[in-house]
């Protein structure tokens, strides 16, 4: 059974720093690519950022570019996504997800919750 659990959401004031943490199980996780969404109340659910299954590339949303890094330990099955300068704006639920290129296949965690407020 494959699960995909986050972490490390919270209320951050604006201009701080969160990391989010998605620990994987269930899957190779080394084959997968790696991205994180995130869904604002009455919003579409928007990438954010992306990461190759050997960690090689990432690409970002323009929203997060130069704030956000995503990253990951093949040996710990777990992906990252450091987020700095946050804004008010970043506010949503943020969600895991493993993506494989082959077949377009998907797995989705159940998401953590971030709130950029003063």
């Amino acid at each position: 059974q494959v699960q995909l659990v986050e972490s490390g959401g919270g209320l951050v004031q604006p201009g701080g720093s969160l990391r989010l943490s998605c620990a994987a199980s269930g899957l190779t996780f080394r084959w997968w690519t790696m991205r994180w969404y995130r869904q604002a109340p009455g919003k579409e659910r928007e990438l954010v950022a992306a990461i190759t299954s050997a960690g090689d590339s990432t690409n970002y949303a323009d929203s997060v570019e130069g704030r956000f890094t995503i990253s990951r330990d093949n040996a710990k099955n777990t992906v990252y996504l450091q987020m700095n300068s946050l804004k008010p704006e970043d506010t949503a639920m943020y969600y895991c997800n493993a993506y494989r290129s082959a077949d377009g296949y998907n797995y989705w965690g159940q998401g953590t919750q971030v709130t950029v407020s003063s």
